[in-house]
């Protein structure tokens, strides 16, 4: 790999405007004590995290909810609206007074987050992967006009609502050079000796500058995270987000990111993105082991039961806290009636209660897990 880039890019006139052109990575940047404690804390409350994800007697079920609050949070970030609770009733079958359209861009995120880690056993995070990311993502929804994985072949700009070029905070680089930009970042990620939570920190900064898509960055750069902890095996499952620290410091991301363009402050933004990873993997341990309790404990409940089909819907609950006879039956195999009586039995018992009034086709919901993946993050509270 070459020697660190003092400088974080360069300004390239194109006439009546400049385009910033990101220095391929790595920056130099100085290890001080406050950076490698940032570091530090990150690697302490990540490994945290991995061992509780690893002990989960089901990770893909539990993990399911996880991933529809991150959809949920990074589509919020750009506008959409949906809740957590009316995704997962929706995909429980009740009807829920959402746009279909917030419902479809945050399900796309669902699906592009698990094709990513579906492929990342076939191949490493590369170009390649950014694009089919970027087409699961933005495929039949608003702005689908922003040719779903395709790099632009025009020039985008970043500033506030109504900004043009001649307005805009931030103009990535011109279309030319957005492949040989993303080319320099994938060799980077391959070469990489350095810590891996500062190499997606440095990566995450070049993705967001260089812009090449005419709409989606953020959320694909959002993706990439997850998706190289999981590359890297720093995690074992895809527990760990960062689009709810972003969201509550959306004002010190964004200066972060402007402050490495303008004055290669790479200090400030390392510092800034350690801090998110071990906040947010503290969030993140505090919900599963949470979780875990009250599972294990409803478990204990129902372990006497004369049937085990009660047993049975309490592990659903673990990927969807919200049920229906109809699916219930659907999922495990069993009668219509045999799924409502032990729904019924788990109501009398308090673990699920009815969310919906409908005679037919009732809705279930298990709220003591749905307010855990609810409640906002706690993103300020010290390291424990």
């Amino acid at each position: 790999m070459s020697g660190p880039n003092k400088l974080p890019g360069q300004k390239v006139s194109q006439g009546a405007y400049s385009a910033f052109i990101p220095a391929p990575l790595p920056p130099a940047f100085e290890w001080t004590p406050r950076l490698i404690r940032a570091l530090s804390d990150a690697d302490r409350m990540v490994g945290r995290l991995a061992g509780e994800g690893g002990r989960l007697p089901n990770p893909h079920v539990l993990i399911r909810p996880f991933i529809r609050r991150e959809a949920v949070l990074s589509s919020k970030i750009e506008g959409t609206q949906a809740t957590l609770g009316e995704l997962l009733a929706a995909e429980a079958g009740a009807v829920v007074d959402c746009s279909p359209e917030d419902l479809r861009e945050v399900g796309n995120y669902i699906v592009a987050l698990e094709h990513g880690m579906a492929q990342l056993n076939k191949l490493p995070l590369c170009v390649r992967l950014i694009r089919e990311l970027h087409s699961k993502l933005m495929t039949d929804v608003r702005g689908d006009q922003a040719t779903p994985g395709e790099f632009r072949r025009s020039q985008n700009w970043i500033g506030k609502p109504g900004s043009t070029l001649a307005t805009a905070s931030f103009i990535p680089p011109p279309p030319g050079e957005v492949a040989p930009c993303l080319a320099a970042w994938e060799k980077f990620l391959y070469e990489s000796e350095l810590p891996p939570l500062v190499t997606i920190a440095l990566a995450h900064y070049q993705f967001e500058a260089v812009h090449p898509f005419l709409d989606g960055n953020g959320r694909v750069g959002r993706l990439l995270i997850t998706l190289f902890l999981i590359e890297q095996e720093i995690l074992p499952a895809p527990l760990l987000y960062l689009s709810a620290f972003f969201e509550a410091t959306r004002r010190d991301y964004y200066e972060g990111l402007r402050g490495v363009s303008e004055r290669g402050a790479w200090n400030d933004w390392l510092e800034y993105f350690l801090i998110g990873i071990a906040r947010t993997a503290q969030d993140a341990l505090s919900r599963a082991s949470r979780i875990n309790l009250i599972l294990a404990q409803w478990q204990r409940q129902v372990a006497g039961e004369s049937t085990n089909t009660p047993l049975r819907i309490v592990d659903l609950l673990a990927a969807n806290p919200f049920i229906t006879a109809t699916g219930i039956a659907g999922e495990l195999g069993v009668a219509f009636t045999t799924a409502q009586r032990a729904i019924e039995r788990l109501e009398r018992m308090g673990i699920v209660k009815r969310a919906t009034d409908a005679k037919r086709d009732r809705v279930y919901c298990a709220q003591a897990l749905l307010d855990i993946l609810e409640e906002p993050a706690n993103l300020t509270d010290s390291l424990a």
